[in-house]
């Protein structure tokens, strides 16, 4: 069922940039208020991640409201920010004012000097657009992040969540007029959440875009804590998303069910649930890095073991038995929904 592995951590090409990460990326979200309020705690944890050969560290300015970033700083203060490939984010609300936020020049202009403060660093290795903004040109958004190119403040440029079409496009502008272009995207991506695999990935591949993915984990679902045996679950996260996580609707009955079966697999394979996830994910060719968002250093410790691991064709072939290429089990944990499709597009 499982190939051999030589223990350490692979490093992988980011796209066509020559920069070489990890193929663990150590997502930072769980760092601070949203998760882990303990500073000296979270600083050990990254410290532990980087010791075990992961140089590729993903924040954005969103989580703990900069929070995330002023703990990543601390972190890699005393020479460690030369070796580490540092990515965050920008376009959620970060104040009151409606033009703090979103994919404008003036909001990209005041957000990336925040985050560059907020790191403690000169530079940016790869700045994201969090989410797509149908209301803003896309050559408005390139144009600044171009910009900031040129000014040494940023590296490379990537998306997040952004569907296909919005990949063709930015790819189209930015050759259209001689602007930066994306060079990796950030998608949703695990065995319960499969629908990038029909046309992101596809797309992204066509581009020589990396792809770190998030959520391998399903928010949780594929860490072993979800099962029939322990019914419906608390946690902050399920509080504020209950179309995900409520055990009473029909979608996430369905994932249900698939996590049984793929804990029976995982059994029979002598390995964990948390490792089968990761080492799913890993396996795609089109997948650069999986991003693992430990809040503990057990949590780390359990991600970390998928190094490990890696599929054969024969266990993939089961996992897709569970849950065919291409789907989605719960639509709502695809993280990005289509504004045209929204009850005010659709009903004219």
């Amino acid at each position: 069922m499982l190939l051999g592995h030589d223990g350490a951590v692979e490093h992988r090409p980011l796209g066509r940039t020559g920069v070489s990460v990890s193929k663990f990326c150590l997502g930072a979200m769980m760092f601070g208020a949203w998760g882990k309020p303990d500073h000296d705690e979270c600083i050990r944890i990254i410290h532990a991640a980087l010791d075990g050969g992961i140089n590729f560290i993903d924040t954005a300015d969103i989580y703990g409201q900069g929070e995330s970033e002023e703990i990543i700083a601390k972190a890699l203060a005393g020479g460690r920010r030369d070796n580490v490939v540092l990515a965050t984010k920008f376009h959620n609300a970060m104040g009151e004012d409606p033009n703090q936020r979103g994919n404008s020049r003036r909001w990209i202009m005041r957000a990336v000097e925040d985050s560059l403060r907020r790191l403690g660093t000169d530079w940016i290795d790869l700045y994201q657009v969090h989410r797509p903004d149908p209301g803003t040109d896309i050559e408005e958004t390139l144009g600044a992040l171009t910009d900031l190119v040129h000014q040494g403040k940023v590296r490379y440029i990537g998306g997040s969540t952004f569907p296909a079409s919005a990949i063709v496009e930015a790819q189209s502008a930015a050759r259209n007029r001689s602007l930066q272009r994306f060079v990796t995207e950030q998608p949703p991506y695990s065995i319960l959440v499969r629908a990038i695999e029909a046309d992101v990935l596809p797309a992204c591949a066509r581009y020589g875009m990396g792809v770190m993915s998030y959520s391998p984990l399903t928010g949780g679902w594929l860490s072993g804590r979800w099962r029939k045996s322990t019914g419906q679950q608390s946690s902050s996260r399920a509080g504020r998303l209950p179309e995900r996580f409520d055990l009473s609707r029909p979608a996430n009955q369905r994932k249900l069910d698939a996590v049984e079966e793929l804990a029976q697999l995982a059994q029979e394979a002598e390995i964990t649930l948390i490792q089968l996830a990761i080492a799913f994910v890993l396996r795609h060719p089109a997948i650069t890095a999986a991003l693992i968002g430990p809040r503990t250093m057990e949590q780390l410790e359990g991600q970390l073991a998928a190094v490990d691991v890696a599929l054969d064709d024969a266990m993939l072939d089961r996992i897709d038995e569970i849950v065919a290429p291409g789907v989605t089990l719960n639509p709502e944990d695809n993280s990005w929904h289509n504004p045209s499709l929204e009850p005010a597009a659709r009903r004219r």
